[in-house]
């Protein structure tokens, strides 16, 4: 077993190398192999990286199985939300690239999921499974209330509550700003404090307070009203219960999904969300986003 000083000098080579050099930190872990579920579902907008077209696998979810294939953990992707009233244990965590309602068959129909099965999931991370989610994983399972307002912790969906923020609106793609405001995980300020890329970007809002901010939305000089607000966490890990959650707002253009700087956020976010990574994540929303709040009128 790796100490944790190794691991964390492996990791930060493995965020400059790509994903196969994640094989050195899963490949020397007793037991079996890490086994991660993908799930692409798409009860409300399906997005193009995630459509299979004839029946065949889609961008995303080729990306993602070359990606373990490289990185040394097993996958296994579904849109079939029955799965969830399956025993969940052959898991170590679960990806979700997902939309809208996942108990209707919605836009995509496939087997929803059962109220049953959403709340074994939720246990399951609460009992110490990992969750990641990238990008339209927060326009999944809305909260109840208006869009352009954050709702009283009462009121929000308990899904959201465990990803740790909620998806509002985005405007048109363009070219914006991540700024790096975390040191806890390894190998990422090789990649530089700040990367510009053009995206796809979402505005958010009821962040759970207890985040560990990674990645900052930069907003000044951002075009559309949805970013007209302080910048706002973009990027995320925060401890649910005994569980362990990632979050990226990153990943709606197939270009994004091959570009190095999303993968090794993704690598180091999967490694968090499968036990391979052992960081802490103390939360610092107030101190690195105090306007996180504040929402574009």
């Amino acid at each position: 077993m790796l100490n944790r000083r190794t691991m964390l000098q492996l990791t930060a080579a493995a965020v400059a190398a790509g994903p196969g050099a994640f094989r050195k930190i899963l490949a020397d872990e007793p037991g079996p192999r890490k086994r991660l579920l993908f799930f692409t579902k798409s009860s409300g907008f399906e997005h193009q990286v995630v459509k299979r077209e004839d029946g065949q696998p889609a961008f995303a979810e080729r990306v993602m199985q070359d990606f373990a294939d490289q990185a040394g953990f097993d996958i296994e992707i579904s849109k079939d939300g029955t799965l969830f009233d399956q025993p969940l244990d052959r898991f170590d965590a679960f990806f979700f690239y997902t939309t809208g309602d996942l108990t209707t068959a919605g836009t995509d129909g496939q087997p929803p999921m059962s109220q049953a099965g959403k709340s074994a999931l939720l246990k399951a991370i609460a009992d110490g499974k990992g969750f990641c989610g990238s990008h339209c994983a927060s326009d999944t399972f809305h909260s109840p209330g208006e869009q352009w307002k954050n709702q009283e912790t009462a009121a929000i969906d308990p899904f959201i509550e465990m990803l740790g923020g909620e998806f509002i609106s985005h405007g048109e793609q363009q070219q914006a700003i991540m700024r790096l405001v975390s040191e806890q995980f390894p190998g990422l300020a090789e990649l530089g404090r700040e990367f510009s890329l053009h995206e796809e970007w979402y505005s958010l809002k009821n962040y759970t307070p207890d985040l560990h901010v990674v990645l900052l939305q930069e907003t000044a000089g951002m075009k559309n009203r949805d970013y007209q607000r302080p910048p706002f966490p973009a990027t995320w890990a925060r401890r649910h219960h005994n569980g362990r959650v990632f979050y990226t707002s990153m990943g709606h253009r197939e270009d994004i999904w091959t570009n190095k700087i999303f993968q090794a956020y993704l690598g180091v976010g999967l490694a968090w969300a499968l036990g391979s990574l052992d960081v802490d994540v103390p939360p610092n929303l107030a101190e690195v986003s105090p306007g996180a709040t504040t929402l574009p009128a």
